[in-house]
């Protein structure tokens, strides 16, 4: 891998996740996983849920992002999420109990279900604990 480097900027509505450099980038997209490295190509996609993988010189670190949006233009990478968490940040009980409700939620089909957000729910749980797991 090379030395160079790109700036990383990661946003959500609550706080600047992280503001760092990376030589490389590895994220979720509704398209697949993409790698970013120095002089990509400028990029728009939609994130899903999933991990983030940070690697800077032998540093790698890796978060939970929930949906938004990743922009590469100019070696400046910017990562707009609805939430991001280190996996010391995620509460294991809180993220267990998260995925059995939406489980019960899906199970139990009531009429009045919004299928999708169940499903969305739930795949956000199972990222939580997934994250918690590589820890």
């Amino acid at each position: 891998m090379s030395d160079k480097k790109m700036k990383l900027n990661i946003v959500t509505p609550s706080r600047n996740f992280y503001d760092g450099e990376a030589n490389m980038v590895i994220v979720k997209t509704v398209d697949g996983e993409v790698g970013i490295m120095p002089d990509h190509i400028p990029l728009v996609s939609i994130l899903d849920v999933g991990m983030v993988e940070i690697k800077d010189g032998n540093q790698e670190k890796s978060a939970t992002v929930n949906m938004g949006f990743i922009q590469v233009v100019n070696n400046e990478v910017s990562i707009f999420t609805d939430s991001a968490e280190w996996p010391e940040e995620i509460d294991l009980n809180r993220a267990q109990s998260a995925k059995e409700r939406a489980e019960q939620r899906l199970k139990e089909k009531a009429a009045d279900l919004d299928q999708k957000r169940a499903e969305l729910a739930l795949k956000r749980a199972l990222n939580r604990i997934n994250a918690k797991g590589t820890y």
